[in-house]
């Protein structure tokens, strides 16, 4: 009996050391999540998640920073104290990183900047993995010149967070053609921060304001549409197709392919969640000392509603919503 336990004793010890060592040989990860304020944003911590396993050799501690960009530094210097391997930042705001990326590199802790841009040297951190939401944002108004030809277009924007580079890009992006018109006029643009009540209290805001004089609104994200389909709804404003409003929307969530396909959201431009994969890429060629790329850009489309035909969109179907991962 002693002789049994003591070998249980000694494979227990064994099995507890090749767990330690097994956990040591993880590769350790630090996400500083800009949020939760979006489906947008949760199909991409959900990427993550599902990336970042232990089965894929990773030991990954994601924070959500609550949309504050103090909170977001603060788990930056948190992952640097704790010495992990890798840090991932989706920054909150543009500026405001130089400090905490030359900690990190002191440190000698490679950063990958994920989703969004920085106003910060390329020397201060290790990559950058995202989208173009400069891009985006001149689709959205390629596309709205396409349709309208030589109508003109009194336009109420409700854009992202403040600071944050996918507001900026968009908004410059969209600009950019608006400028291009002569019968165009942005009549007002605010900020909803990314989400559905925000976008419910911008629009009700400007229908006080601009009842009867627009005819195209343009939201930053779904959720901000979700919010201002609301706002129209209680208005008895009519848009999408068949509607008085033209809508334009950004990220192309499932829910927001669906409001495409039903008819409700007359464009949407995607920007792409799926960007775990390629930053666990960059990690490894880095693990293994290969060449990788600085920047590396996720490709994103752009959808319109059936029945509309576009150089600069593809037309929704059933068949490409069913296939969406996101």
């Amino acid at each position: 009996m002693k002789k049994l336990l003591a070998i249980a004793v000694i494979g227990a010890a064994a099995m507890g050391m090749a767990m330690t060592a097994n956990a040591a040989d993880l590769i350790k990860v630090g996400y500083a999540q800009v949020g939760h304020e979006s489906d947008w944003r949760t199909a991409n911590t959900k990427n993550y998640q599902d990336t970042f396993t232990e089965d894929n050799g990773y030991s990954l501690e994601l924070v959500d920073c609550d949309n504050d960009h103090a909170k977001q530094i603060e788990a930056v210097r948190n992952f640097i104290q704790e010495g992990l391997d890798y840090i991932i930042i989706a920054p909150i705001q543009s500026a405001g990183w130089d400090t905490v990326l030359q900690e990190a590199q002191d440190a000698g802790i490679p950063v990958i900047i994920a989703d969004r841009e920085i106003d910060a040297d390329e020397s201060l951190y290790t990559a950058w993995v995202g989208t173009a939401p400069h891009d985006e944002g001149v689709t959205a108004g390629k596309w709205l010149g396409e349709q309208l030809g030589d109508k003109e277009a009194n336009i109420l924007q409700i854009e992202g967070s403040v600071g944050a580079s996918a507001a900026i890009g968009r908004t410059e992006g969209f600009q950019e053609e608006v400028d291009k018109h002569d019968n165009w006029k942005i009549l007002d643009s605010q900020s909803g921060d990314f989400t559905q009540d925000g976008g419910q209290q911008v629009m009700e805001s400007f229908i006080k304001s601009y009842e009867g004089k627009f005819n195209v609104v343009v939201c930053q994200n779904d959720n901000e549409a979700y919010g201002a389909m609301d706002a129209m709804d209680a208005a008895g404003i009519t848009y999408g197709v068949d509607g008085d409003v033209t809508l334009i929307s950004y990220d192309a969530t499932h829910d927001g392919l669906q409001y495409t396909l039903d008819g409700k959201f007359n464009l949407d431009v995607e920007c792409n969640p799926i960007q775990a994969q390629t930053v666990s890429d960059v990690i490894q060629k880095i693990q293994n000392k290969e060449d990788y790329e600085k920047k590396t850009l996720i490709k994103d489309e752009a959808f319109n509603a059936p029945g509309i035909k576009s150089e600069f969109a593809t037309e929704i179907t059933k068949d490409i919503l069913d296939k969406r991962a996101y």
